[in-house]
């Protein structure tokens, strides 16, 4: 029986969404962290959407956001000139990490002691969060603005992205090691640890490298440009968003297209997989994340499932239910939470 994907909607960005993140899994559950050219990220409970909490003081667009294994501390990247860590328990500022251009992303070490960022100076810089006063390492190389940087092979080794190429540097020695060239713009780059895999995406490409080597594994053709892509924490499905507003999925093996909709009202930016695999998030130009579920029909979070009557030739259709709520009130807020949160595509600003 076909099933329908209803979408959890998450609004209160007032710009275009650009990166987001999730947190291991806690015991209060996992969480996601959302950066947006608004200048205020946002902390949200992972697996229903719900808004915990805006992280405030950057004075310009928030370009990149992370946040550590256990979900205590967040850190932002932004146009201001600035990195910050957060305590993402109390939404406390604990340092402001000044630099010298903008700054386009953030990513802790496993045990939060340290804090890798990249940004236009073309410069990877490494904070020791014990000592806020230390001077940070710098690793020089790329020849453009690095667009991320992320922390790999237990922490030591740091992968790195500027326009067309990615780097892959020892951090004892701070030395390179490799390098891949492309012959387009790289839009994006995920590290999955199981298994060591580097996911890129360039143009309509969806590559797999080895993050240990950088050696090709296999590479998806995508329909669009895309923007963005994440591999399944357990490697059955990969899923891509970018420029034609729509998410695609594939089965990581076969790389057959398993689906495809309109995922927002404009260009999507991000998207992530839970770690947990149970859903997966995308940010867009539209100025919302959306949550989607990995396996449609399946009672989680909000989703209820709700099989339709015998023989109608309806298709099924995940509800959304809030606890103590009537049955009318639950269809409204199902509507609200729909693919049809816009009658039309809303005016967006870039």
């Amino acid at each position: 029986m076909a099933m329908r994907q209803t979408p959890l909607t998450c609004s209160g960005h007032t710009r275009p969404v650009v990166d987001l993140a999730f947190s291991g899994i806690t015991p209060y559950g996992y969480f996601l962290i959302s950066a947006c050219k608004d200048g205020k990220p946002m902390l949200r409970q992972g697996d229903t959407g719900d808004w915990i909490g805006t992280f405030l003081g950057h004075k310009g667009a928030v370009w990149g956001a992370t946040l550590n294994k256990d979900a205590t501390k967040a850190a932002t990247a932004a146009a201001d000139f600035t990195a910050k860590v957060w305590d993402a328990v109390s939404g406390d500022e604990l340092m402001t990490l000044a630099h010298k251009h903008i700054v386009k992303t953030v990513d802790f070490t496993q045990d939060s002691n340290y804090l890798l960022t990249g940004g236009q100076d073309k410069l990877l810089r490494i904070y020791d969060l014990n000592k806020p006063e230390a001077e940070p390492k710098e690793i020089s190389g790329h020849t453009s603005g690095i667009k991320k940087a992320l922390w790999c092979s237990e922490d030591k080794q740091i992968l790195s992205a500027d326009d067309k190429t990615v780097r892959l540097w020892d951090h004892a020695t701070m030395t390179e090691v490799k390098s891949l060239n492309f012959n387009m713009s790289v839009s994006s780059m995920e590290y999955i640890p199981e298994g060591e895999i580097l996911v890129i995406t360039y143009g309509r490409s969806i590559a797999f490298h080895s993050a240990v080597s950088l050696d090709p594994i296999k590479s998806f053709e995508a329909p669009a440009t895309i923007n963005s892509a994440s591999l399944h924490p357990e490697k059955e499905f990969l899923v891509a968003g970018g420029e034609d507003f729509k998410l695609y999925k594939y089965d990581y093996n076969s790389g057959e297209e398993l689906e495809s909709y309109k995922g927002h009202f404009g260009p999507i930016h991000c998207v992530r997989f839970s770690p947990d695999g149970e859903l997966y998030a995308s940010g867009s130009e539209d100025g919302t994340l959306r949550l989607w579920q990995t396996v449609v029909g399946k009672t989680y979070g909000l989703w209820k499932c709700v099989l339709p009557e015998e023989d109608s030739g309806e298709l099924a259709k995940p509800k959304i239910g809030f606890p103590e709520t009537t049955e009318e009130e639950i269809e409204e807020i199902a509507s609200e939470n729909s693919d049809c949160i816009y009658p039309s595509a809303p005016d967006v600003k870039a």
